[in-house]
């Protein structure tokens, strides 16, 4: 146990202090910052191409308004159509809106023309095709005689409440939606999570076989307490990682609230102001504070002291079994990488796999396929994360826990055999077959 440990103080120590590991660890999430604020100034800006528009509103339907926007304003004019198109090719306009008379209040479809040789971009035909359909809306209101207020009265907005039968548990319309989004983000996490430090301990195996490094440190201690170290040092370097980015992700976000005025329009970056200004007004609406409210009601509701404690569980015990096939398989390869790549691939399948299923289970918790698949080992390990929002049943849990236990100690077993022989072997193609002969080898 000492080896082992020593083994892990020296991985952890190695890579903690590496330069490659502080600038990430570091500077990534600032970037991540950076990278968010430079995009929502990029899809803020929007065209700056100034635009000068004419409209011939042929039947006053637009009533001489349409709302400008930040590169293109509209005047109307009294000239027809060839006029105003000789005036375009003069360039004293960047183009012709022609608005046609609706003679027919009832019709469904309504094409308005615009006449340039330069097409509206997308965010500016939008944005047009919504202000001429507010118009029309109001025409079709006024022409049918129809009041804005007996029309308000036909929407009605239907929810569904949940009420339990068997369980004092309080549900509400809203509970589902917070606990999938909840379990989704917790799912791919794992995934991305596992991948990551997975590969990481597979290429410092490869590392050192290929610089014969361990054929030093192999004298010194047994192959299953250089794999054990390798699994848990890397491990705990991630941990470490993951809880520093948090920290500072946390930090900078409060810093950018306090000093830079951080709102909710930054937090909700759109292409359209209209479309921010409808969103500041839901989040500032009393429907919206009754929304927030809800959410934030739901997720005090969980039973965190159960999904806290089993999410660590299912990351350490998922990431124990990964990271030790993946360590077998860096023994197992020399230089090719692409020989890596096809020993890999079996383990990835499951991985990929249990992120489909996690994505169904967030739609259908309680679905044969999410029960099966969060109690299947190497699949638990995400499927079950995503479910523990939904409360699934503690037998479910149970018999995943154990399985998962089972699986881990069989896997590591599988993988210490392997890593036994190939770590020092040299010149030798790993195949499929080659790897069953390693782990029932008497050496």
């Amino acid at each position: 146990m000492n080896k082992i440990w020593l083994i892990i103080k020296r991985e952890y120590s190695t890579r903690v202090k590496n330069k490659t590991f502080l600038l990430t660890t570091f500077l990534a999430p600032i970037g991540i910052m950076i990278f968010i604020a430079a995009l929502t100034f990029v899809m803020s800006r929007g065209s700056d191409d100034q635009k000068n528009i004419v409209v011939i509103d042929e039947s006053d339907l637009l009533n001489g308004e349409v709302k400008a926007t930040n590169n293109i304003t509209f005047s109307f004019t009294k000239d027809d159509l060839n006029q105003s198109l000789e005036n375009y090719k003069e360039g004293t306009n960047d183009g012709v809106l022609v608005i046609a008379p609706l003679n027919d209040p009832t019709a469904s479809k309504y094409v308005v023309n615009f006449h340039s040789d330069e097409q509206l971009a997308l965010d500016e035909s939008t944005r047009l095709e919504r202000s001429i359909s507010k118009k029309v809306r109001n025409f079709k209101l006024k022409e049918l005689e129809i009041s804005e207020e007996l029309l308000s009265n036909l929407d009605t907005d239907i929810s569904i409440a949940p009420k339990t039968v068997k369980s004092d548990k309080k549900v509400s319309s809203i509970t589902s939606a917070v606990g999938g989004i909840l379990g989704g983000i917790v799912g791919y996490a794992m995934f991305f999570i596992i991948l990551i430090y997975g590969m990481q301990v597979m290429r410092s195996v490869m590392e050192e076989k290929i610089s014969r490094i361990v054929e030093v440190v192999i004298s010194s201690v047994k192959p299953f307490q250089l794999m054990m170290g390798k699994v848990i040092g890397v491990g705990l370097v991630g941990l470490t990682q993951i809880t520093i980015w948090l920290l500072l992700s946390i930090a900078l976000f409060t810093i950018g609230s306090t000093f830079f005025g951080l709102d909710a329009s930054m937090a909700t970056p759109s292409l359209d102001p209209e479309l921010q200004a409808q969103a500041e007004a839901v989040l500032s609406s009393d429907s919206g504070k009754e929304k927030i409210a809800q959410v934030m009601g739901e997720l005090s509701q969980l039973n965190w002291w159960k999904i806290i404690p089993l999410t660590l569980f299912y990351f350490f015990a998922g990431y124990f079994a990964y990271a030790s096939l993946f360590a077998a398989v860096g023994s197992a390869v020399g230089e090719d990488i692409n020989e890596a790549n096809s020993l890999t691939m079996p383990i990835m399948l499951p991985l990929v796999f249990a992120v489909y299923i996690g994505v169904s289970a967030i739609q259908a918790p309680n679905s044969s396929v999410a029960v099966w698949g969060s109690m299947i080992p190497l699949l638990s390990s995400i499927v079950m994360p995503t479910r523990l929002p939904m409360d699934p049943p503690m037998w479910q849990i149970a018999v995943s826990m154990l399985s998962l236990i089972a699986f881990v100690i069989f896997f590591t077993w599988l993988a210490a055999r392997i890593y036994r022989v190939g770590i020092l072997m040299y010149g030798k193609k790993a195949s499929f077959k080659e790897l069953a002969k390693w782990i029932f080898y008497k050496g």
